[in-house]
């Protein structure tokens, strides 16, 4: 489902509880993660109802390469011919992404969180966990400014993924935070800013010190990789996270 403009020229699409996001750029469009395969389907309907073409797509840039952020970042590169930016901690996953490093065992979410039942069933009904692999990316770093439209700046955010980064549009005073924080765990069903649970994070030490650097900088509107978006300012975001237990 398309939800536009939810910051300055930033539109979300959720697939399967996953969002992925359309930046519009003088120069074009870039994708910001890929949601699950389905959400190929849903690429083609948003452009449509943006009233833009698919040649407008210029670039596909991933925060992490979860198995639910990459679905379609290998038919956007081959069959739109766009390049795949993504961290260089991460390329491996790209080519694997179900072959994460965690904390704890998924199976055990499963049994313990009832709430997490219908969001796993729905990932299971998109084909969430079989995206292809990525054949081909460019590699970004720690910082900097990517080459792409919205030319977002990086902002390193690993723990969630070893390579993991969020992305600051500075002059829209949007970030958009990846899983580096979310408003939807999927692995418990619990909602407001919080950790993705130690079954989908490498290192959940790391990944709470890593809000700092989301806290700096200053963002009006946070837009995560589950769940609504946060327009209260990323500092209480960041501060709710913190206090939120991990699960």
């Amino acid at each position: 489902m398309l939800f536009r403009d939810v910051g300055p020229r930033v539109h979300r699409i959720e697939d399967a509880y996953t969002n992925w996001y359309i930046v519009e750029g003088d120069d074009g469009l870039t994708i910001v993660d890929c949601g699950v395969p389905a959400s190929w389907a849903s690429l083609h309907s948003a452009l449509a109802q943006l009233g833009r073409p698919a040649s407008d797509v210029r670039a596909v840039v991933l925060t992490h390469a979860h198995f639910d952020h990459v679905g379609f970042a290998e038919r956007a590169r081959t069959v739109l011919g766009v390049p795949v930016y993504v961290h260089d901690d991460d390329v491996p996953l790209t080519r694997h992404p179900w072959r994460y490093d965690h904390e704890r065992a998924r199976v055990r979410y499963l049994a313990t969180q009832p709430r997490a039942l219908p969001i796993v069933a729905t990932l299971l009904r998109h084909r969430a966990f079989w995206p292809s692999p990525v054949g081909a990316v460019h590699r970004y770093g720690d910082d900097g400014e990517l080459p792409v439209p919205g030319r977002p700046n990086i902002i390193a955010s690993p723990g969630h993924t070893l390579g993991h980064c969020a992305l600051y549009l500075a002059d829209r005073d949007v970030l958009l935070a990846g899983d580096a924080l979310v408003m939807l765990d999927p692995y418990t069903g619990r909602t407001g800013p919080r950790l993705v649970a130690r079954a989908a994070t490498v290192d959940s030490d790391r990944n709470l010190a890593s809000l700092d650097a989301l806290s700096a900088t200053g963002a009006k509107i946070v837009l995560t990789g589950h769940g609504e978006p946060w327009l209260g300012g990323v500092e209480p975001a960041v501060a709710a996270a913190k206090a939120a237990l991990v699960a």
